[in-house]
C-alpha cells in the first residue's frame, strides 16, 4: 500500500510539469479545500521580492510571510475576493501579478493591443508604399524617352539589315 502511494505521488509530480513549489510543509492547511484556495490565491499574487513571480513559486521571506497572511484570512472565513481586496488594500495594486482592469490600469491594458495594431498598420503602409514606389519605378524602366525610341529604332534596323545581308 505504501508503495503504490509512492508511486502515484511521483506520477502525480512527473504529470503536474510545474515547477517545484515553495510552499513549506508547516504552512499547508489541514482542510485541503481550502489549501486548494489558497494555492490558487498565492499564484496570482505577486512576490514583492522577486516581483515577475507569485508568492506560490517565491523562496523569499516576504513570500512565505503572503502565504502564511492569505492561509490566516482563509481560515478567518474570507472569500477569495475578500482576500484580495486585503491584500490589495494592504499592498497596493502591484500585488497583482494580472492587475485589474481601472482607470488607473487601462493604459497598461490598451497599450499592447494598440501597440500591436499600430505596428501593423505601419508596416502595412510601408509595404504599399514600397510596393507602389516598385511599380513606379518598373513604369519608368518601360517608357523610353523619345530620343531613346529613335535610337532603338535604328539599331534595330542595322540589325535587320545585317542579317539580309549575311
Amino acid at each position: 500500500m505504501k508503495r503504490a502511494a509512492i508511486i502515484a505521488a511521483f506520477a502525480a509530480a512527473l504529470l503536474a510539469g510545474s515547477p517545484a513549489q515553495a510552499v513549506q510543509p508547516d504552512e499547508i492547511m489541514a482542510d485541503p479545500a481550502k489549501e486548494a484556495r489558497a494555492r490558487e490565491l498565492s499564484k496570482e499574487l505577486r512576490c514583492m521580492v522577486c516581483q515577475n513571480q507569485s508568492i506560490d513559486d517565491s523562496d523569499a521571506p516576504l513570500a512565505r510571510d503572503l502565504r502564511l497572511l492569505v492561509r490566516e484570512r482563509i481560515s478567518a472565513g474570507d472569500s477569495d475576493s475578500q482576500v484580495i481586496d486585503f491584500l490589495v488594500a494592504r499592498y497596493g495594486e502591484f500585488v497583482l501579478l494580472k492587475p485589474r482592469l481601472n482607470q488607473n490600469t487601462v493604459l497598461l491594458w490598451l497599450l499592447p493591443p494598440l501597440a500591436l495594431m499600430g505596428g501593423g498598420i505601419a508596416l502595412w503602409v510601408y509595404s504599399n508604399r514600397r510596393h507602389r514606389a516598385g511599380q513606379l519605378s518598373e513604369d519608368a524602366l518601360m517608357k523610353l524617352t523619345p530620343e531613346e525610341e529613335k535610337r532603338l529604332e535604328r539599331l534595330l534596323a542595322e540589325e535587320s539589315q545585317g542579317d539580309k545581308s549575311g
